[in-house]
């Protein structure tokens, strides 16, 4: 690594802890129903909209109570986003007429904003309406994050509990975390973005003078769009010209802040952080990865405090921390090394492939390398999915590390919400095995971990792997899953793999080389993000029930430490090694013998 990635790697982590530990304070509040001081005159827009749902705020859900109402709140999420997709041609703020989008590019959409997944197989500036992208797709932004901090606080209060039969109210805490933290944040880190040059508009898209014309050559097509070809079967191609360009505008600023604050990921634009209307300075880039990672990582300094103990809270950001240092020092390095293929030419040979510094392929030159490769394994850490460089055009190992840091269950700070409850099974099947070596009944926090638990946890854990490697496997055997394709061989493979590992997840990047807005991958991709988001929460709202109805267990000296050394190490080590049992078969396979291809040639 150079000395430029390793300082931006510091300051990165710098200003996150210095941002996310008084927002975990602030985050407390809101987990225990208090009044949040400075927000005092949005209590009244609180008790309104309980007033006008019939609810009331002060009745506690159980487990199965909590999950139904998560289940029908985001299963109406997807009726909504499905309908405004399929009906836009004939609503309003529309102003460059796009048609109705079909049923299974509605079906995947919707199912991949409301599980704050955001896969995207359309590109947004072509495909969706103003309207459309502010109401449903911004909205199922706010929602579906709001949905994975309102499991976290259950889970939390599950251990923090004292024989309690309830964990919460999940209307209460959806909007207490949408009205209190997101919209709030989303506001502050929009005007920011349009600081530096970020658009919101309602304007029509500009046609605009080029400075010079600019020629290029285009594949005929028949009436059905189909290729055309010559006698000898080669593409029939014509010489074009073009003298003006269309510039996509848009209410751009305020989708990208609650994109990047809730995880979310899907741009505005098809090429999504990327686009310099998304993403313009390295100000900006620098704000969008703090974005990312700053819920997550409040959310552990939350749970420290709410349990009683901040020690807890260090013990797990230690853990998501020292994994995701060392996975993005790997990109990092990856990325800066010159394909192997190149070594001993003449360097006017390869002046056009070689890039200084590393491989400058697929990446804006306004980010570079070190930006470009640490925004992917903070994007990939977290299940946000945006991108601010093309994952495809990454060296083998450089794509390996958005892989893995996916295959380890978006635990590794991962998404709001989601980052924190997933490390935290990973944390009871960390002590039930430490208690299986030293012969003791494990506890986490004072609460036994029986049966009931580590059932809810082997199913949490196991369930996206299955949905990821039965995916692939599908895909890469039926004729419909290999004719998305674009690429032969391993990295073809490792296009298939990332695309389930993504949706599965609950992240939404994607190495772009496959085509998958198709009936076959919009349907399979959508089931997966589907079970890959809500099979893993009902279990873990399940365990946050049965955890709240047990009592506190007294600390002996007999009790494991949770929060030293010796427990994170435990911790990294159980989260890798599920990780690599569950994958290394199906990694081998693409990017690591893509790798070993590299010296063959």
């Amino acid at each position: 690594m150079t000395t430029q990635s390793l300082l931006l790697l510091l300051i990165f982590l710098v200003l996150l802890l210095g941002l996310a530990y008084p927002l975990g304070k602030y985050m407390v509040r809101l987990a225990s129903y208090a009044p949040v001081r400075g927000m005092g005159w949005l209590s009244t827009v609180e008790a309104a909209l309980y007033r006008a749902a019939g609810i009331n705020p002060n009745t506690g859900m159980g487990w199965k109570s909590y999950a139904l109402a998560l289940l029908a709140f985001n299963t109406l999420g997807v009726l909504a986003t499905y309908g405004v997709q399929r009906l836009q041609a004939w609503l309003p703020l529309n102003p460059q007429a796009f048609g109705n989008v079909s049923a299974d590019s509605s079906f995947n959409t919707a199912i991949s904003f409301a599980s704050n997944t955001n896969w995207q197989g359309y590109g947004g500036e072509t495909t969706m309406s103003y309207l459309t992208q502010m109401l449903v797709l911004t909205g199922q932004n706010f929602f579906s994050a709001a949905t994975g901090i309102a499991v976290a606080f259950a889970l939390i209060r599950g251990f923090s509990s004292r024989s309690a039969n309830g964990i919460g109210n999940f209307w209460v805490d959806l909007l207490r975390s949408t009205l209190y933290l997101l919209l709030p944040l989303s506001v502050v880190l929009a005007v920011a973005l349009m600081s530096q040059g970020v658009i919101q508009n309602f304007s029509s898209y500009k046609e605009v003078t080029l400075l010079a014309p600019v020629t290029y050559e285009q594949v005929q097509t028949d009436a059905q769009g189909q290729a055309l070809n010559t006698a000898e079967g080669d593409p029939l191609t014509e010489t074009l010209s073009a003298k003006t360009q269309t510039l996509a505008m848009g209410p751009v600023a305020s989708q990208e802040a609650i994109k990047l604050l809730g995880t979310n990921g899907g741009g505005f634009f098809n090429t999504n952080s990327a686009h310099p209307f998304e993403n313009p300075t390295a100000l900006s880039n620098l704000l969008q990865m703090l974005a990312i990672f700053l819920i997550p990582t409040a959310l552990c300094f939350a749970f420290g405090r709410m349990v009683g103990d901040i020690r807890q809270g260090w013990a797990v950001l230690g853990a998501m921390t020292i994994i995701f240092v060392v996975m993005a020092s790997i990109a990092m390095f990856a990325e800066q090394q010159a394909h192997p293929g190149l070594a001993g030419l003449d360097i006017d040979q390869v002046a056009s492939a070689l890039q200084s510094g590393g491989n400058m392929e697929g990446k804006e030159t306004r980010f570079g390398i070190s930006a470009s490769a640490l925004f992917a394994a903070i994007t990939t850490a977290a299940s946000c999915g945006a991108v601010n460089a093309m994952h495809d055009s990454f060296m083998p190992l450089g794509g390996l590390v958005p892989l893995v840091l996916m295959q380890l269950g978006e635990v590794v700070f991962g998404g709001v919400g989601s980052g924190l409850y997933g490390m935290l099974i990973f944390a009871i099947m960390t002590v039930f095995i430490a208690g299986l070596m030293i012969g003791r009944t494990p506890e986490y926090l004072g609460k036994k971990i029986q049966s009931f638990e580590m059932k809810m946890t082997a199913i949490a854990i196991l369930i996206v792997p299955f949905l990821v490697l039965c995916g692939t496997a599908i895909a890469v055997i039926a004729d419909p899953g290999r004719a998305g394709i674009a690429n032969p061989g391993m990295h073809g493979f490792s296009e298939v793999l990332y695309a389930f590992t993504s949706a599965a997840n609950n992240n939404g990047s994607a190495f772009a080389g496959l085509s998958a807005n198709t009936p076959f991958y919009n349907i399979m991709l959508g089931l997966a993000m589907w079970f890959g988001r809500y099979l893993v929460i009902v279990p873990i709202l399940a365990m946050a029930g049965s955890l709240a109805a047990k009592k506190r267990l007294d600390i002996t000296a007999g009790t494991m430490p949770t929060h030293g050394p010796l427990f994170i190490a435990l911790l990294i080590g159980v989260v890798v090694l599920v990780g690599v049992l569950n994958y290394i078969p199906a990694l081998a396979l693409g990017p690591i013998v893509e790798h070993l291809q590299l010296f063959t040639h």
